[in-house]
């Protein structure tokens, strides 16, 4: 076997080799002057052929590629047309507004340019990308309105899919959103419910309870039952506004992924289309009033109806774009002074929370997907609410059984078994050196216990009798919880594996409830109590009733 070298130059008389490899082709020395040259007769034959052999696949290559491109055109072109029809006009007028968006933003980055550039430190990373830098395009987003912020929060909360500099980042996104005036609020309630709405809410109240990017919440009362309620308005115009944006970005991703056909591998079109239905689901209460039935339905299957329970839904008060439910009163899991006014053990109502949240990822058609403490309440007569069912998820079987052996090796430490469930879990077309992945997420989840879990404590003393009362409440960082999961699907792909965004919605999820432990039952191990029964003993029971 010979050692063929390739050679840059000369330095010192002596070659530098720019890399070695092996050759079986047989060598043929000549001798030129004092120097004796090297070749591969048969060699350079073999690679005469072979350039031919290249060139020739190559131009089948384009050619394949070209016929493929005339073929996919037309269904191009059909989609195009297509979703320009199902947008109509008001695209036209998102496109004057994304243009004043791109003016704004862009303003504010050169202005920012222009004063870094005298900086002895130089021009930042986040300057130097521009408008696509997190801060930047986070910015936009927030500029373009409703669409985009919904779409930076699916960033925030999807981090198998992006970048974790852009999901950091996007946590911003779900800071509280402008209120919308009472008096639109009121008229899409008569449009909707195609009435007076005196004759069906003897109150509203103008203040909002709460306003998010789409939807805003006001607590009424019903005309005649008097039943306390909670109404969930679609905010106006932000279904048009939705549709025009995610017509446009569908349309560009299917452009670009045409353009580029190796980008289909990274499947850009079926993540917008992931995106798309997410938030067309989010803005469609109908969906999310069947989302709460089904809930409902299987608590009262398991016979749970006494330890949780989910808003009650009033469908004839309600429209794809009004949800009238009943308003349920409690604290959420984080506030351990007023949990203790309640019951007499927080730690019980925690384990409350899990066997129901457990059991109804393979008992319930879908899975709530937003258990932060806004939507996790102690209710004042001891039951665990669960509220806002917008965010939903659905876990295949085979997710879930490579879940549960992932959950079961946090808890026993087994690192190995832990990194086995993740590669059954992650869609991969290379082997993976299960070992190494292993020791990797030995050393994320050894510094899990060193994550801060910051408990706010406030005391006041009554003048009147000088007794003194104590309120603690846990603050949860949102960004030292999307850490600790990033690192796992950072080194998750490294290794080739890519996660399916159901497996981010769960993580997501346990990081929650492994908050509420820390402050409701610091001594309990969630994974190993004996008291939480994991999901798969009830995979039998319940699927069918749907």
């Amino acid at each position: 076997m010979a050692s063929v070298s390739v050679f840059r130059g000369f330095v010192h008389g002596r070659c530098v080799p720019l890399f070695t490899h092996q050759s079986q082709l047989p060598v043929t020395s000549i001798l030129i002057g004092s120097k004796k040259l090297a070749y591969q007769s048969n060699g350079l034959r073999l690679y005469a052929r072979y350039s031919e052999s290249q060139s020739a696949r190559t131009q089948d290559l384009f050619t394949s590629r070209l016929q493929d491109s005339v073929e996919n055109l037309p269904k191009l072109v059909e989609d195009i047309v297509q979703t320009s029809i199902n947008t109509g006009p008001r695209g036209a007028l998102r496109l004057a507004q994304g243009i004043q968006a791109v003016i704004g933003v862009g303003g504010e980055w050169l202005a920012e340019l222009s004063q870094s550039r005298n900086s002895p430190s130089g021009i930042p990373s986040q300057l130097q990308l521009g408008l696509l830098s997190p801060l930047y395009l986070r910015k936009l987003f927030e500029r373009l309105g409703a669409t985009y912020i919904k779409l930076g929060q699916f960033i925030a909360s999807a981090p198998t899919l992006f970048p974790p500099e852009y999901v950091q980042e996007f946590q911003y996104c779900f800071d509280r959103a402008p209120v919308v005036p009472f008096d639109e609020i009121k008229s899409i309630l008569h449009e909707d419910l195609a009435g007076p709405i005196d004759s069906i809410y003897e109150y509203i109240d103008p203040t909002p309870l709460a306003s998010a990017s789409i939807a805003q919440v006001h607590a009424a009362r019903l005309k005649g039952s008097q039943a306390d309620v909670v109404i969930k308005v679609l905010k106006p115009g932000i279904e048009d506004v939705l549709v025009a944006d995610l017509n446009f970005i569908y349309v560009v991703a299917r452009i670009v992924e045409f353009l580029n056909p190796e980008l289909s591998r990274a499947s850009l079109v079926a993540i917008v289309n992931d995106i798309r239905a997410s938030m067309l689901e989010e803005v469609d209460f109908k969906k999310e009033a069947a989302n709460i039935e089904s809930f409902r339905r299987y608590l009262e299957s398991m016979g749970l109806t006494r330890q949780a329970t989910a808003p009650k839904v009033y469908p004839e008060f309600s429209t794809k774009r009004v949800l009238t439910m009943e308003r349920l009163y409690g604290v959420p899991l984080t506030d351990l002074d007023s949990i203790s006014s309640l019951v007499s053990s927080p730690e019980t109502s925690l384990i409350t929370a899990l066997n129901v949240w457990f059991g109804s990822l393979l008992a319930c058609e879908t899975f709530h997907a937003d258990v932060h403490a806004g939507n996790l309440w102690l209710l004042r007569d001891g039951r665990i609410g669960f509220l806002d069912f917008g965010i939903v998820g659905r876990i295949s079987p085979k997710t879930w059984n490579a879940m549960e052996v992932f959950l079961g090796s946090i808890a026993t430490e087994e690192y190995e078994s832990m990194a086995s469930a993740l590669i059954e879990m992650g869609a991969t077309n290379t082997d993976v050196d299960s070992r190494a992945f292993a020791k990797d997420l030995e050393k994320i989840f050894s510094s899990i216990q060193d994550l801060d879990t910051e408990i706010v404590v406030a005391t006041a003393t009554r003048r009147d009798t000088n007794a003194t009362a104590v309120s603690a409440n846990l603050v949860v960082d949102e960004r030292q919880m999307n850490a600790l999961f990033l690192d796992v699907v950072r080194v998750s792909e490294s290794y080739g594996l890519r996660f399916p965004r159901e497996f981010a919605l769960l993580m997501k999820q346990l990081l929650y409830f492994d908050r509420y432990t820390r402050l409701l039952a610091p001594n309990m191990n969630m994974l190993q109590d004996q008291r939480i029964t994991i999901a798969s003993n009830r995979r039998t029971t319940n699927r069918n009733i749907y």
